[in-house]
């Protein structure tokens, strides 16, 4: 690092003609110089220009300078103070030294002797800013190791889980294409059918997984258009119906057809609010129960924010996995979960500026609500929102 040189001294000391021949001195040295008669002026004066050097006498009129000296050091200890004593002031000198004075200079004053204890002084700021950058050098360089060893831990998390979860829906898609090929076999229709109800599940969730994978491994600046809210809606039910109608549930969905429109990535959303609905179907499937399983979709507009809400009649959560419900990796579904899709999903709705909450207990169901705003902020799409294209 190049030697770094404060432009600006501050002269302290009660006799002008000191004053007046140490600035002609620092001036020709290359500083900028200010002056003050006295301790208090002085101190007002170090508050308000903040120089990182201070020539300062140590006997004057209305404050000694070892006063201003504790003064100076208890506002910033990294203020460089030279003191200036007569002959005989020696005690007081070195009492500035315990002080952290940088270091001493007698009258007359030489202007070689200034030069060395300037040169000191600058020495002394040059090694504690070196010795700054490189502590902040040596932070980051943490900050990143951690982040490194953070990512390793969570992509051996990540590994770990979909294996794990792989392996349990390609024996699915075994046990569901064996049903298939010995309903064939045997000329039994309905084992047949079952078994491409079971494939066809099977490569559903496999597919979710992979989205899932892919929306974790890279995020996406949102391509953001004006959409018909009712349509979305449409669509996104017509993607969850067919695994709802498939475990024989009931999924009631409220949206008014003039709901108007709302600039999302449709996409994106629609694979957030998938996600919530695909654990709202399992949350129905986990226990038997007194009422047959439902699941509401029901979409509320204002002015400027859009609402969903998704909500069921099944398990439940208790507070516990409520807390944790939206931590990368974590899942309520054994071997059927990676543990990403709540995460993600939090993820895509934040980044269209909006919120998620949870209400649930267990035995009374949950209620997932989506709130966003109809427009994302410019700063979170992280585009612009491209221009609907006009209908013929």
């Amino acid at each position: 690092m190049d030697e770094i040189t404060p432009k600006t001294i501050l002269i302290v000391d009660d006799e002008a003609d000191i004053r007046e021949v140490l600035a002609i001195a620092l001036m020709d040295m290359g500083y900028r110089t200010l002056e003050a008669e006295n301790a208090p002026a002085a101190f007002s004066l170090f508050l308000e220009a903040a120089p990182e050097i201070v020539v300062t006498d140590i006997k004057m009129p209305g404050g000694d300078g070892i006063e201003l000296l504790r003064k100076i050091k208890r506002e910033n200890p990294e203020t460089e103070v030279i003191m200036i004593t007569g002959h005989g002031d020696m005690n007081l000198a070195i009492r500035s030294l315990k002080h952290d004075a940088t270091d001493f200079i007698t009258k007359p004053i030489n202007v070689d002797v200034l030069d060395i204890a300037l040169n000191r002084a600058i020495e002394k700021i040059t090694m504690r800013r070196e010795l700054q950058a490189y502590t902040h050098s040596l932070e980051q360089l943490v900050r990143e190791k951690t982040q490194l060893q953070d990512h390793l831990a969570s992509l051996g998390l990540m590994v770990g889980s979909i294996s794990h979860g792989m392996k349990g829906l390609l024996t699915s898609l075994d046990g569901g294409l064996y049903l298939v090929a010995s309903g064939l076999e045997k000329e039994n229709l309905q084992r047949a059918r079952e078994g491409c109800q079971a494939a066809r599940e099977t490569a559903q969730r496999i597919r979710k997984m992979v989205l899932d994978i892919l929306y974790y491994a890279k995020e996406r600046h949102l391509q953001c258009r004006p959409v018909p809210i009712a349509d979305f809606v449409r669509t996104l039910a017509d993607l969850i119906r067919p695994r709802v109608d498939g475990f024989g549930m009931t999924l009631a969905v409220q949206v008014a057809p003039d709901s108007g429109s709302m600039t999302v990535d449709a996409d994106y959303l629609q694979a957030a609010l998938i996600n919530i609905l695909d654990n709202a179907v399992d949350a129905c499937l986990k226990e038997p129960h007194d009422q047959p399983p439902r699941i509401e979709l029901t979409t509320a507009v204002q002015a400027d924010t859009v609402m969903f809400k998704v909500s069921d009649n099944g398990v439940g959560m208790d507070h516990e996995t409520r807390d944790r419900l939206f931590t990368l990796f974590y899942s309520t579904k054994e071997r059927k979960g990676t543990g990403l899709g709540l995460f993600i999903t939090k993820r895509i709705v934040e980044q269209h500026g909006g919120s998620i909450t949870v209400e649930s207990a267990p035995g009374k169901g949950s209620v997932f609500t989506v709130t966003l705003p109809k427009v994302p902020p410019a700063a979170t799409a992280g585009a612009t929102p491209e221009p609907e294209t006009p209908k013929d």
